[in-house]
């Protein structure tokens, strides 16, 4: 096939660090080419070049055989080149047409032509499966149709070439394989595409070449029929990697966190969580299966204190704290690893460093009696937790905003496993996350729990509720349908459940309903 994309021996340095060293990639007519890598490897750096977001400090970009030089996004935009990013560049006060179309807006005279414009989207999320209420505004969608947007915003732009940064970060499992289906009808109309993905099965599933970065170096591309997800591991990270974490018998010991009864409402009034009765032990996973918006996120922000409750309690150990505050509950025992990162999780101006102590902050040894910081100490701990949790780069002074998404989820992580707490809910701790990160993370989770942590586990990945947990509770349209022992559930039982199915004509065990069982 031809080539549409090379780039020779791309350069980028930045202070302290070179993101990429001499790589090079190519992108032929209409295929699916993979790049992969850790986090820090350089992915989202080398195609940032490619758009026009950074400049390359060396080497060479020839689009359709014409050596191009791109200093911006229009001019990528202008070459048929679109991306979407990792991080939504949305605006929420506006509607999903009015993103989509800004900056190229369908125009009646002087006027925007609402009515053709709204048509235009509708004709394009049914002709790639990625079905959205063009008038919806964005502030009012969950995570996974603000994404459907971004895509839609760049197939809206008709770029040939199409760059995908973790497009599947925040989707379904069920949205993964309507949006690889896009993928597959693009790529026979030949538009191509590079992939960029943590995820290696979904490498396997849907691209046809595979190019790995490490440390800002290119370590090989590979046909997809002929490599695995051991070999493409390993080639990410440098050794051998553990695809399913090591595990011992859960030691579960006294109830830490009960819900009796509780019910949770949208903003609008709207029943998200419906009378849900649960309880997780010290020293056990429980982990939480269900399709992105079932409740699950309205649930464990009820539990954070970050939610009203509309009705029924919730206990921490003995204490009712139904109500409290975030801090309070945090003060009590409790860690939180939020599923959107940048709204719950970091405040993305403050350093590395800073964001490693939220809620432990005006606490010794961080402040002292009068308030004052203790900066020794402050960056002492930040400094430990970085080389822990290997936060790429390792620099504790610099503003959160400049990580990667992955290495933003790991200084959550660290700031909330540090603390050892009694109770440590996980919400899609390894979203946007790579292979070895993954494993690092699993690894933690069940330390925690083998100290004695109880442990309520939320993914939408069910290989990584599978992995964990020691019982699985599936919930669909905000009520738990069925509690179940690790040993009963499979990954065919769990999606029939979690699309609604009846545990009943699965024929599974015994069903909770919306009863406790322990």
């Amino acid at each position: 096939m031809a080539k549409v994309l090379e780039m020779r021996a791309i350069t980028k340095q930045f202070p302290r660090v070179l993101a990429n060293d001499k790589v090079d990639f190519d992108l032929e007519q209409g295929e699916i080419h993979a790049l992969v890598g850790e986090n820090g490897s350089g992915k989202s750096t080398l195609m940032s070049i490619l758009y026009g977001l950074y400049q390359k400090d060396g080497g060479e970009i020839i689009v359709r055989g014409q050596p191009v030089e791109i200093t911006e996004p229009r001019q990528a935009i202008d070459l048929k080149i679109g991306m979407v990013f990792q991080h939504f560049m949305l605006i929420e006060p506006l509607t999903v047409a009015e993103n989509i179309v800004l900056g190229s807006e369908i125009r009646k005279g002087p006027f925007l032509n609402h009515k053709k414009m709204v048509a235009e989207v509708e004709r394009l999320s049914q002709e790639y499966g990625l079905q959205i209420d063009p008038e919806a505004r964005i502030a009012d969608l969950s995570v996974g149709l603000q994404q459907r947007v971004e895509i839609l915003k760049a197939l809206y732009r008709g770029a040939e070439i199409l760059v995908l940064d973790e497009p599947t970060a925040v989707l379904t499992p069920q949205e993964v394989e309507d949006l690889f289906q896009v993928l597959r009808t693009l790529k026979s109309k030949g538009t191509s595409i590079v992939f960029i993905t943590h995820k290696i099965k979904e490498v396997l599933a849907v691209s046809d070449r595979v190019s790995v970065l490490r440390r800002g170096k290119k370590v090989g591309t590979k046909l997809t029929k002929d490599t695995n997800e051991q070999e493409l591991a390993e080639m990410m990270v440098g050794r051998v990697v553990l695809l399913r974490v090591e595990k011992g018998p859960a030691n579960p010991g006294p109830e830490v966190l009960r819900l009796d009864g509780v019910t949770v409402k949208d903003q609008f009034g709207q029943v998200k969580v419906n009378n849900v009765s649960l309880s997780v032990r010290r020293g056990e996973v429980l982990g939480i299966a269900g399709v992105e918006g079932n409740g699950q996120s309205e649930l464990v922000e009820a539990i954070a204190g970050l939610r009203k409750v509309a009705g029924g309690r919730i206990y921490l150990g003995d204490q009712d704290i139904t109500g409290w505050s975030p801090l309070r509950i945090r003060k009590a025992g409790f860690g939180f690893v939020p599923e959107d990162r940048h709204r719950r999780g970091l405040i993305l101006d403050y350093s590395v460093a800073d964001n490693l102590i939220l809620g432990i902050h005006g606490s010794r040894p961080f402040a002292g009696t009068a308030g004052i910081r203790n900066q020794g100490k402050i960056m002492e701990h930040a400094e430990e937790l970085i080389e822990k949790y290997d936060v790429r780069p390792p620099v504790a002074a610099q503003a959160v905003r400049n990580l990667s998404g992955g290495n933003q989820q790991k200084v959550v992580v660290a700031r909330e496993f540090a603390q050892n707490p009694d109770l440590l809910i996980c919400s899609q701790p390894t979203r946007g996350v790579d292979v070895g990160a993954i494993e690092f993370i699993h690894q933690q989770v069940i330390a925690q729990r083998d100290q004695g942590a109880a442990v309520l586990l939320v993914s939408a990945e069910l290989d990584e509720v599978l992995s964990l947990s020691d019982r699985v509770a599936v919930m669909y349209n905000g009520e738990i349908v069925s509690v179940m022992p690790i040993e009963e559930a499979t990954e065919h039982k769990l999606g029939f459940l979690m699309l609604g199915g009846h545990p009943e004509e699965y024929g599974a065990g015994e069903v909770s309903g919306n009863a406790e069982q322990n």
